[in-house]
């Protein structure tokens, strides 16, 4: 075999190798997608089940003890998946989510960890704004802990209007991906200078940033030629 032939044989075993690659990741992230899916429904069926057996007692000292109990011999025959907190957070979930299409169609977006953060936060709306923005936005999970802990709801000029505006433009993200300027804490001066309309994705904000610096650093250096 001449090194032309040799070289045509690794090239073909790298695409065929890529080709496979590609196949193998594809699966490996639906079944990773599959899997999370799955979770939330199991924690979000378990919350149900839970909240409807015991009704309100699981906030008081009683439910308390038995959930406990029951996390117990949850945790000994299935791991720890089933901790008291998490057994909670299955019940809140449930609280925060009682129609299951809702929860089925958020479970192929978000995973549970994101739940976790969305779940700590009580107010319904402010809630509702870090879900649409997350699973909109596909932010990770550590940024989803980020906008929440730099108060990114409250930075935002969205937040200042009745609770039916608010959720009328978080509707209009979901279902036309259309993200109005109140979505964001914006200066207007700065829209008109980025020539950005009343409507705009975070991806079109970035952009029009970008071609402004760009722009700025060009102007720079030209300045710097003349100069020299």
């Amino acid at each position: 075999m001449n090194n032309m032939e040799k070289e045509e044989k690794n090239l073909e075993s790298k695409d065929l190798f890529n080709g496979i690659s590609i196949l193998i990741s594809t699966a490996k992230n639906q079944v990773r997608s599959n899997l999370n899916y799955e979770m939330v429904i199991l924690y979000w069926n378990i919350g149900k089940y839970i909240r409807t057996e015991l009704y309100s007692k699981s906030e008081n000292e009683y439910g308390k003890k038995v959930i406990s109990n029951l996390s117990k011999q949850l945790t000994a025959e299935y791991g720890k998946g089933y901790s008291r907190s998490n057994l909670f957070n299955m019940i809140k979930l449930y609280d925060s989510f009682t129609d299951e299409k809702i929860i089925q169609t958020l479970s192929g977006l978000l995973s549970w960890s994101h739940f976790i953060e969305i779940l700590k936060i009580d107010d319904s709306v402010k809630r509702e704004f870090y879900i649409s923005m997350s699973a909109n936005e596909r932010w990770s999970v550590r940024v989803l802990k980020n906008r929440i802990n730099s108060m990114l709801y409250e930075r935002t000029s969205l937040s200042k209007h009745p609770e039916k505006t608010i959720l009328k433009d978080l509707k209009n993200l979901n279902e036309n991906n259309e993200m109005s300027e109140d979505l964001f804490f914006r200066d207007p001066y700065v829209l008109d200078f980025l020539e950005l309309q009343d409507t705009y994705s975070e991806k079109d904000l970035e952009s029009a940033i970008l071609a402004e610096l760009e722009s700025f650093m060009l102007e720079l250096l030209l300045e710097i030629e003349i100069i020299i």
